[in-house]
């Protein structure tokens, strides 16, 4: 199966940059006939945009093998939250306060901790997601502070058509300024570059199964 060549190549290419990054197979939109030899490698961290499309997915899997880290990539929605947080180690796209308060009444009334990466619209485009950069680190501190959140660090997308390195050189400064230890940034085709400036975690999801059709 060729995805799986793919992902054992791109594993290979990561540990040679920095063994230390966390690759997160991103499976949006891929049936788990297409996911199995993947899990079957041992590979922990995947990732889903979608709250619904995850759960019919990964509910049953999740039970089975709790070394499992799921990881919410897509903007999440205040009404699908708890079962979000039911279902995700990670969420990549927290975004407003809205949605931490939530986060953070449900981990009162849980054992359970989520690892979060605050969602910043780096090149701030209206039709994207996320934290202006202005804002940071102030919401930053009302995560931690205020609400005691895990805030492992910050996550973005570049603009699509501009080169990406001035964006994660960016949120890298961003990252150090707010004293966080981890960054999300990287992608299919630019999870190299990403890693270059500091990624500890890149998202690929195209490079390994290919274009989806839908």
């Amino acid at each position: 199966m060729k995805s799986i060549q793919n992902f054992i190549n791109i594993k290979s290419q990561i540990k040679v940059f920095d063994p230390n990054v966390n690759l997160i197979v991103v499976t949006k939109g891929q049936d788990m006939s297409n996911i199995k030899a993947i899990l079957e490698e041992g590979h922990l961290h995947f990732g889903e945009n979608k709250v619904q499309e995850a759960y019919l997915k990964w509910s049953d899997i999740l039970s089975a093998n709790q070394n499992i880290n799921l990881h919410l990539l897509g903007k999440l929605q205040s009404n699908k939250a708890k079962e979000a947080f039911n279902l995700f180690s990670f969420v990549h796209s927290l975004d407003n306060e809205k949605l931490a308060n939530i986060f953070s009444n449900l981990e009162k009334n849980s054992s359970k901790r989520i690892k979060y990466f605050i969602q910043v619209n780096i090149g701030n485009e209206s039709q994207k997601s996320g934290i202006s950069t202005s804002l940071v680190s102030n919401f930053v501190e009302f995560c931690q502070e205020d609400l005691k959140l895990n805030i492992l660090g910050l996550m973005c997308i570049p603009p699509a058509n501009d080169p990406p390195e001035t964006y994660f050189a960016k949120l890298k400064e961003l990252n150090d300024r707010n004293n966080l230890k981890d960054l999300s940034m990287g992608m299919s085709d630019d999870f190299k570059i990403a890693i270059k400036l500091g990624a500890t975690y890149v998202r690929v999801g195209t490079a390994i199964f290919g274009t989806r059709s839908n």
